[in-house]
Formats: structure tokens, C-alpha cells, sequence
């Protein structure tokens, strides 16, 4: 693949739409993950924008109790750090339009429309990458989102996340992207150059996504294995798209945000890491209050272990403490044990 070299750098500005977005380092709709604390924590090193977890149309437009309080919430702090966009799913274009409405007066500077997410339990009601496959559809529930997404007479931008089709050699998200943007007026679309199929296996087709960005009338967002610094730019300037969308590669490892943006390129310490985790444990606390809490983050402590350092059987040993703490406190005494390399309690 012939390399392009764009107009711009990471940290410099670009416009989605009528926003301006303060850097080209995004933080990926990330389901059942991207809260507002995760958001906020993407920020805190350095992204310029961040896109909430995967958030029902339906659930929105019928006014579920959870998903508008908790899915919706957007925090102060977040919002002073760059622009926020919620993520919604969908196959009915009148409820996108309603929930886009929802969206746009909660207080989101930009809403996403997922066309890309291979979950069969997604798939199967029509939404996510089914709308690939039934492209006047998908166009009819971008645009409706389109008509929702306004606050106080002002359009907000629309975008859209889309794979490259269903299976391998489908290239139906690739056309889709044109009439999305040519008949929806979407303002950009975040390209993920992976078919359906494969969910997060095997390599981008980072050449497609290069093509999509010379032909397509609007800002292209690369995602799909930008997992390191050194990956993610290269694909960026391979491709020439306006911004990279960080996802997999950002759990647990916020630091990899702020080294794209020319920070400290260096490993974390130990204690470093052990800093942002106890971070994430306030602020899950904040959200969701202690019980709920120390359930919800059990998802959330392999990445911080991934970077600690520590031997196999150790890092087994505090994995399966933290899995089995009944409380935050048993939690707490087991990472400040490993942070003084203590053998665990017998």
C-alpha cells in the first residue's frame, strides 16, 4: 500500500461537521464499557473525542429508567475535556428520530449510529451490520437520526460506524458510506475494514479504507487494530484518514492517547497503573454505588493486570482474588499488597 502522508498532525483540530474536535485521537463506542467515567479517563490523557457504549433506540424512545440515567449520563467533567458523542442502535427510523431528539437535549455534541456491531443478538433484530444488508434502510435510519440530532435550531453532526460488509470479499459497507453521506447527510463515518465475519480477527483491510477515504465527500474515522502507538500511525498516514478511533487496544492502557499525541512514549510503572486502576474504582463507585460496583468492574481488572509486571502465578493469584472479592475493600488490600510485593494472605 502506497503511503499517504495527510495535511495534518494528531494533535491538531479538524471539523466534523459545524464541531470542532480539539485533536484527531478518538476513544471507540466500546459496548457494555464506554461509560462516562471511561470517556473521561480517555480525555484525562488526551482524546479529543469520545463516543459513549452502544445504546438502544428503543430503550431510549420508551424512556427505560436505566438507559436514559445511567447510559445517558454525561458528566461535567467529561464535557469540559472535548466533545462527546452517544452511540445508538437501531432499525426503526422512527425511533432513531425520537431517540436522536432524546440524545441531542441530554446534551451530546454528536450522536453515532452503530451499522457495524456483528453480535447475532444485535444482528438479528436488524440493527448493527444487518443494515448492511438492506442499505435503503440503513439510509432511511441515518437520515431519520439526522432529523432528530438538533438542539435549539442548531444541526448536531451524525455519524455512522460501519464494517466493510458481512463476509469476506463484501465491500457493501464501502458503498454504503457514499449513499449515507450523499442521501442521509451524515457528517462523517468511522471505518472499521473488517467484514462482519470476523469481528476482531485478522488484518484491517486498511486499502479499502484508504479508497473510501479518497472518494468519499467527508471525514473518514480509521478504527479496527490500532492496538499500539507505532500501528495506529501508520495506518493513519496509510490511509490519509481524518482521525484514528482507539478501542481494544485502549482498555487498560489509556497512556497509548497520550502517547499518540506526542507524550511519554515509556512503559507505566507499576504503581502508575495500580494509580489509574484504584481512578476507575472511584469513579465506578460514583456511578453505580459500591455493591453494583464490585460486580461491574471484575470486567475491568485483567487490563490493568496485563500491564503490571508481575509473574504468571502471581498475576493468577491476584486475578482470581480480585474476581472472588466480595468487596472493594478485599479488592483494595490485594492491590496494595501487590504494589509492595507481599505474597497474598494464606
Amino acid at each position: 500500500m502506497a503511503a499517504m502522508q495527510p495535511a495534518a498532525q494528531l494533535d491538531e483540530p479538524w471539523q466534523l461537521g459545524t464541531l470542532t474536535v480539539p485533536n484527531r485521537v478518538m476513544l471507540a463506542p466500546l459496548a457494555g464499557i464506554g461509560n462516562w467515567f471511561v470517556r473521561l479517563q480517555a480525555k484525562r490523557y488526551g482524546a479529543g473525542m469520545a463516543v459513549s457504549e452502544m445504546v438502544s433506540s428503543h430503550a431510549v424512545h420508551y424512556g427505560n429508567a436505566k438507559t436514559c440515567t445511567e447510559m445517558l449520563r454525561i458528566d461535567p467533567r467529561e464535557r469540559h475535556r472535548g466533545p462527546v458523542s452517544i452511540q445508538l442502535f437501531g432499525e426503526d427510523p422512527r425511533m432513531m428520530r425520537s431517540a436522536a431528539a432524546t440524545v441531542a437535549a441530554a446534551g451530546a455534541d454528536a450522536i453515532d449510529i452503530n451499522m457495524g456491531c456483528p453480535v447475532p443478538k444485535v444482528r438479528k433484530t436488524g440493527a448493527g451490520a444487518a443494515l448492511l444488508e438492506d442499505p435503503d434502510r440503513a439510509v432511511a435510519v441515518a437520515r431519520a437520526a439526522v432529523e432528530g440530532a438538533v438542539r435549539a435550531g442548531a444541526q448536531l453532526p451524525v455519524t455512522v460506524k460501519l464494517r466493510s460488509g458481512l463476509r469476506a470479499g463484501d465491500h457493501s459497507g464501502f458503498d454504503l458510506a457514499h449513499r449515507l453521506v450523499g442521501e442521509a447527510g451524515v457528517a462523517a463515518i468511522a471505518f472499521h475494514p473488517r467484514s462482519a465475519a470476523v469481528h476482531h480477527r485478522g488484518q484491517p483491510d486498511y486499502e479499502l479504507a484508504r479508497r473510501l477515504v479518497q472518494s468519499l465527500p467527508a471525514p473518514v474515522i480509521l478504527t479496527g487494530g490500532l492496538s499500539d502507538a507505532e500501528h495506529a500511525r501508520s495506518a493513519w498516514r496509510a490511509t490519509g484518514a481524518a482521525a484514528v478511533m482507539l478501542a481494544r487496544g485502549a482498555l487498560g492502557n489509556p497512556w497509548l492517547f497520550s502517547e499518540l499525541l506526542g507524550g511519554d512514549a515509556g512503559e507505566p510503572s507499576r504503581a502508575q497503573v495500580l494509580e489509574e486502576l484504584r481512578w476507575t474504582i472511584e469513579r465506578a463507585v460514583e456511578h453505580l454505588g459500591r455493591p453494583r460496583a464490585t460486580r461491574y468492574l471484575r470486567k475491568f481488572y485483567p487490563w490493568y493486570l496485563a500491564r503490571l509486571g508481575l509473574a504468571p502465578a502471581q498475576a493468577r493469584e491476584l486475578q482470581q482474588l480480585l474476581q472472588s472479592a466480595e468487596t472493594l475493600e478485599l479488592v483494595a488490600q490485594a492491590l496494595a499488597r501487590c504494589e509492595n510485593d507481599l505474597p497474598a494472605p494464606v
